[in-house]
């Protein structure tokens, strides 16, 4: 069985065993949560066999689901979730895409670490793109901040028992641009996780019991989403996972 051990740079320049995880992507999410609290610069690796684990939608969409599974467990809102997910996001803020082992590491790690704060400013803060489509890390972080501000103004104003049917945010006068649609669908981290992959990469399976297809005609497979392979995404397409999330149904 093969291990991956999490290793950091000591103040000598000796090499520091942090703790060892039979999984890449939990070794990858530990030193992102190691990464995203600390003040000073601090070196951190994996050490193991380099070999992706997520290589197909199908394993994000398993990533994905699990996590949600243990959220919903927890009782996590999904605005802490998010604010955790935009913590655990600073440290891979430099690159320009990430390997799905990454991506799935940095959604796992935010299960795992405090939720930042919510800052009051957000809410009146021009959150819109700059562009037609989002395009970096800077917006990436806009979508996320816009939910963000949508769900604390949630607070003022619940959506009420139909809200899986769809509801927009309130977005109260003084409330900034946002990048992301007023509508909403989703309302807590098992839900909007199960649709961010599902609406943006597939990879479901009926027999997962999160999706309830269309039944398959006489004689017909059961439905499925087809499976296929996945690089690397950029934070593009992560703002798409984001919105997915929101308004897929």
């Amino acid at each position: 069985m093969h291990t991956w051990d999490v290793m950091r740079q000591g103040d000598n320049g000796d090499r520091v065993h942090v703790a060892a995880h039979d999984s890449r992507v939990s070794a990858l999410a530990h030193m992102l949560a190691m990464e995203c609290g600390v003040r000073h610069k601090q070196t951190y690796w994996v050490d193991g066999p380099a070999a992706p684990a997520v290589r197909t939608n199908r394993d994000l969409y398993l990533v994905f689901l699990h996590l949600g599974q243990e959220a919903r467990a927890a009782s996590w809102s999904l605005s802490a979730f998010l604010r955790a997910l935009w913590k655990v996001s600073v440290p891979l803020r430099d690159r320009t895409e990430l390997e799905p082992d990454d991506v799935a590491a940095m959604f796992a790690a935010a299960a795992t670490v405090s939720p930042a704060p919510f800052d009051p400013a957000w809410s009146g803060r021009d959150l819109a793109l700059p562009g037609p489509e989002p395009a970096g890390y800077a917006d990436w972080e806009r979508v996320v901040l816009s939910q963000i501000a949508d769900l604390e103004d949630f607070l003022a104003a619940p959506p009420g028992p139909r809200a899986r049917f769809g509801v927009d945010a309130p977005r109260p006068p003084g409330s900034g641009a946002r990048a992301t649609p007023v509508r909403w669908y989703n309302f807590d981290p098992a839900t909007y996780l199960e649709c961010a992959v599902a609406g943006s990469v597939g990879g479901w399976d009926a027999a997962d019991g999160a999706r309830v297809p269309l039944p398959p005609a006489p004689g017909a497979a059961p439905v499925r989403s087809y499976v296929r392979e996945i690089r690397a995404m950029t934070w593009a397409e992560l703002a798409r996972i984001a919105v997915c999330g929101q308004v897929y149904e």
